[in-house]
């Protein structure tokens, strides 16, 4: 496969990814290679390989019917929240340990448009710098190991972390948070950074469980 067919594989499957992560498709809903492929425009090719991985990751379930959607679970949540809690305050560590002053300024631009973005009550552009906030954190914390271990997980509940801080106390309190971790890394501080981020992922995950209510995510 030549690299331009690899790269629009890498397309569809990110769109349909997406897709489900974001509840266009919802679970239980069936998806065929002839409908995905009128919806993108492509040919059945690079569907069926997003199919496959896909059902890799455990978001769809092949059948002879097509390809069934499973989306996340509340367990799911759940599970991938536990394993942020363990690993994720090591992120914070390892960057309050090597930032430098660019990495500092990467993660302030990123505070002041979230602050920007939650006194406007913009939920999708506080989404969007809490993934810079800690996508930054990720790649400062110089092990890739954990950056594309966290990466994925940070991803998976983009609809759930979105519905979360459109409740304007979250939204409050999670910039409040991201401040806080901000000031321990900049400072080098390592114990304290690590705390305040699984203090920060413990309350987020508190929050989406308590609001999220769907039967999809449910069962």
């Amino acid at each position: 496969m030549d690299h331009k067919m690899v790269s629009l594989a890498d397309q569809v499957f990110d769109e349909i990814e997406r897709k489900i992560l974001s509840g266009t498709y919802q679970r239980g809903e069936f998806l065929t290679e002839s409908r995905l492929s009128d919806e993108l425009g492509v040919s059945r090719t690079p569907i069926r390989e997003a199919f496959f991985r896909l059902n890799q990751e455990h978001l769809l379930d092949i059948s002879p019917k097509g390809a069934l959607v499973l989306g996340i679970t509340r367990q799911d949540i759940r599970d991938i929240y536990e394993i942020r809690l363990r690993i994720e305050g090591l992120a914070s560590r390892l960057a309050a340990q090597n930032i430098t002053d660019e990495g500092i300024q990467e993660l302030k631009s990123a505070l002041e448009l979230q602050e920007f973005y939650t006194i406007k009550r913009d939920s999708d552009g506080i989404k969007n710098m809490d993934n810079r906030f800690h996508q930054t954190i990720y790649r400062l914390c110089s092990s890739p190991i954990l950056r594309y271990t966290l990466e994925p997980l940070h991803r998976r509940i983009v609809k759930y972390r979105k519905a979360s801080i459109s409740a304007k106390s979250r939204a409050e309190d999670s910039l409040k948070e991201h401040q806080h971790i901000f000031e321990a890394i900049s400072a080098h501080q390592t114990d304290e950074a690590e705390r305040l981020t699984v203090l920060h992922i413990q309350n987020a995950m508190n929050n989406i469980l308590q609001i999220q209510t769907e039967p999809s995510a449910a069962d």
